[in-house]
């Protein structure tokens, strides 16, 4: 066998060893992100209890309380108080909104800054 014909086996070779590691690793990490969080539930009882979290896209804080929940914080009922250009939207400044995260409550109280999952459901009543 020629060293060109044994070069290009040799490629094929590890083009498809490439390509069937690609195809686990896809398969891998998309059963990850398809698997519901521990928290589904207790994010959904917030946002059915009427908890509100306000916040922006640039807010450190904000990013952070959105880690603690996971996959579970699109159950949590969220508005976005920021533009592009960082400056508060209208709804916000209507709901009085004064800094980011701020968690509103059904029975009208509110509490600001990250909150731990413990304090969110002894204020709201959902279950952890």
């Amino acid at each position: 066998m020629s060293k060109s014909k044994q070069s290009s086996y040799y490629l094929y070779g590890a083009s498809v060893l490439v390509v069937v590691g690609l195809v686990v690793f896809a398969a891998n990490n998309s059963v990850g992100q398809n698997a519901p969080s521990p928290y589904d539930g207790f994010a959904q009882c917030l946002t059915d209890s009427g908890v509100t979290m306000y916040g922006a896209w640039w807010c450190p804080h904000c990013s952070r309380q959105k880690d603690v929940f996971g996959s579970a914080f699109d159950y949590v009922n969220y508005i976005e108080c920021s533009t592009a250009a960082r400056t508060m939207n209208q709804t916000c400044r209507d709901a009085g909104i004064e800094g980011y995260p701020t968690w509103d409550f059904a029975d009208g109280s509110r509490v600001s800054g990250e909150q731990t999952l413990e304090a969110l459901a002894q204020k709201s009543g959902c279950p952890l």
